[in-house]
């Protein structure tokens, strides 16, 4: 069953990958208008997570994404054992996703992100975006279990829009697409300081979740 949670992990963490990084590169090619390419960017981002998340999720928990596989291990509802498997598998995903995306679009597989992404401002928009999609999670999970992937789409799709590093927030993402020279790209020099400010939206949101959610006396 691990082994099946594992490859749940890498393949989902893959396609979304592939749709953020082969969304942004064909939006890229079809348009000069940034705002018309994020919107396509955001919209097909928002798709793969529905589907990804509806058909993976009762195999894996459809984390996707280490900060949430921290996030359940914390919160006692994940085994650690299977913390130190979830993220390399998610950060490997990632990466070959990325470059599937580059040989699906006839592009260097091998690059190195060339887009500057850094400032108090985006790390700020980290922190809170990585807040908000375990506030989304958590909530949905305790409100409507089913609505989850809905919701978590729902999120990152405006995400996109009102935070101004685009809402990565999650470092599984964020390490693979420092390998892709394209629309969705971060250049590597600024990959650790978002991976930081996720934790830190780790770090509030815990706690600040916890109480929000807490059950009634």
């Amino acid at each position: 069953m691990s082994l099946q949670k594992l490859a749940a992990e890498f393949l989902g963490t893959a396609l979304l990958l592939v749709g953020v990084v082969g969304s942004g590169i064909m939006a890229q090619g079809l348009t000069d208008d940034t705002a018309l390419a994020l919107l396509a960017n955001a919209i097909a981002t928002g798709c793969t997570l529905y589907f990804i998340i509806t058909i993976l999720g009762p195999i894996s928990g459809a984390h996707f994404n280490p900060v949430v596989t921290l996030a359940f291990a914390l919160r006692g509802e994940h085994p650690w054992r299977l913390v130190a498997s979830y993220i390399p598998v998610q950060i490997i995903g990632g990466i070959l996703g990325v470059w599937l995306c580059h040989v699906m679009f006839n592009l260097d597989v091998l690059q190195a992100s060339t887009t500057d992404r850094t400032g108090l401002n985006q790390w700020t928009s980290e922190v809170f975006a990585t807040f908000g999609l375990l506030f989304v999670i958590f909530g949905g999970l305790r409100s409507r279990p089913d609505a989850v992937p809905t919701l978590v789409a729902l999120y990152i799709t405006g995400a996109y829009w009102f935070t101004s590093s685009t809402s990565f927030a999650n470092p599984a993402v964020t390490i693979a697409r420092g390998f892709s020279d394209t629309f969705a790209g971060i250049n590597p020099a600024h990959i650790a300081m978002f991976i930081v400010a996720q934790l830190i939206g780790l770090a509030v949101a815990l706690p600040t979740l916890k109480a929000l959610f807490r059950a009634e006396p």
